[in-house]
């Protein structure tokens, strides 16, 4: 199918081919013309499976079209208003933003993703603008794209609270509300802000909520927001990911883990990589100790500001920043095709955020690596991993980096072989003696250094107390 089937207006059309898109993927062929029909949907879709198009596609095609027709009578004289204050030297008296479509996300990068994503699909239509509305961004420069009246309004659900109820906001006109990673926003807490956000928009509004499951609390929200809705389910959270290649290594305590880590990223394999912490103090920590020891690393966390953020990112995909070590609040909404290797250096919370953080490797079809380092006191934590997965994760044991105690018989351990980025099923590195770093601008891994010295005496192994989540 081609995205001129999906009867796409000619402006969006025009911009998927500048960007190079040639043909829809499975949510997109499924959501786009329910959505376009003025269907409420909700979608269960993996991550990467291009969701953002889904809901924003239909959504441009409409104001495309609204805006081919001439401006109404009200719209002639708003216009007509604020070109008068203008020559008069005047600034428009300030009024609330009526956007026509919100976009909720979970997290301050993905509201930017979907934006940039916006601005993409859009650069060839007139009248429609996009901005968002984040924790972590000045005030004033929130104001001044209000100002604007944007049709588009993406947000994080904490932020826009504050907004509407400073009365700089209004939803009168708003005709579509989608809800992206939905299950994410309630797992953070979100259930009464978005309740209340729901409740400001108006009951003709046309509402998409794309989710890793719909059962559950996120089943029974939707079924409270949605009228007659579209069910479409598109290989969801549990997906096999078939292109990442899984793996575990057990670990005695944090010296046998830190050491481990450093041999990981020191894979010739490796362009760049993602470390998944549990703690921000942990990512700081890390990151300072991968950098003393020749890596080109940083930490990216919440209680970061956003310029600061940004920064991090954009050195990520410029290829600067390596090794990025990060909370879950970089699970989501964080597309670097470079990233061949995802180490969870503690394993998650929840076997959903297992998902997301393996599918920061393997985007758009290329293959990946996740490892996963765990305590020998973590093992159920795997299997509930495995259970929600659908999938076994082999057991892997490197020369010279083995474990004092040994997996159960019970579990798959790979064979020799050396993993390639180009075959993401081959078997991953095992039994093979440690290589060392030889990238440029790399130091060689000291047995000494900084980064591989073990915890302070008395450290038993034990699993560390995550009190500052």
């Amino acid at each position: 199918m081609t995205f001129e089937a999906l009867g796409l207006h000619a402006s969006v059309l025009k911009a998927l081919t500048e960007s190079g898109y040639t043909a829809p993927t499975s949510v997109q062929e499924q959501a786009v013309p329910a959505a376009i029909a003025g269907r409420d949907l909700l979608v269960s879709s993996q991550t990467g499976s291009g969701k953002t198009a889904a809901f924003m596609l239909p959504a441009l095609h409409k104001f495309a079209l609204a805006g081919d027709a001439p401006l109404t009578d009200a719209g002639r004289t708003a216009n007509q208003e604020a070109q008068s204050a203008r020559s008069r030297g005047e600034r428009p008296r300030f009024k609330a933003a009526q956007p026509k479509m919100l976009v909720l996300t979970p997290t301050r990068e993905l509201a930017l993703q979907v934006t940039t994503a916006t601005d993409k699909y859009g650069s060839f239509m007139r009248r429609v603008k996009a901005v968002s509305i984040l924790g972590g961004m000045p005030y004033p420069k929130q104001m001044q794209l209000l100002a604007k009246n944007p049709e588009i309004l993406v947000a994080t659900p904490g932020r826009l609270i504050d907004h509407m109820e400073s009365g700089k906001i209004d939803f009168s006109q708003l005709e579509i509300l989608v809800l992206d990673e939905a299950d994410r926003m309630l797992d953070m807490g979100f259930i009464d802000d978005i309740e209340k956000i729901v409740a400001a928009t108006p009951a003709s509004r046309q509402t998409m909520l794309f989710s890793a499951t719909l059962d559950g609390v996120v089943g029974n929200m939707a079924q409270r927001i949605t009228k007659d809705p579209m069910v479409i389910q598109i290989a969801g959270s549990t997906n096999k990911h078939e292109n990442i290649q899984q793996r575990v290594h057990f670990v005695d305590d944090l010296s046998h883990k830190n050491r481990l880590l450093d041999h990981i990223l020191r894979d010739e394999t490796m362009d760049q990589a993602v470390v998944f912490t549990a703690t921000k103090r942990d990512a700081d920590t890390i990151a300072d100790r991968l950098n003393i020891a020749g890596f080109a690393a940083a930490a990216l966390h919440g209680d970061m500001h956003q310029g600061a953020r940004n920064r991090t990112l954009d050195s990520m995909r410029r290829g600067q920043v390596r090794v990025l070590v990060a909370t879950d609040v970089a699970a989501r909404g964080i597309d670097v095709p470079a990233i061949t290797h995802v180490v969870n250096y503690d394993l998650p919370k929840f076997p959903e955020d297992y998902v997301h953080r393996i599918g920061r490797t393997g985007r758009a079809g290329r293959n990946g690596l996740a490892i996963s380092l765990v305590n020998h006191a973590e093992g159920m934590n795997v299997k509930r991993i495995e259970r929600f997965t659908k999938q076994l994760i082999p057991v892997d044991v490197i020369e010279g980096f083995e474990p004092k105690r040994t997996a159960s018989a019970a579990r798959p351990s790979h064979k020799p072989g050396g993993w390639k980025p180009g075959d993401a099923r081959s078997a991953a590195p095992g039994k093979s003696a440690p290589r060392t770093f030889s990238k440029p601008g790399a130091a060689p891994r000291r047995e000494g250094s900084s980064f591989n010295k073990g915890p302070r005496t008395g450290d038993t192994g034990a699993r560390r107390s995550f009190s500052d989540r």
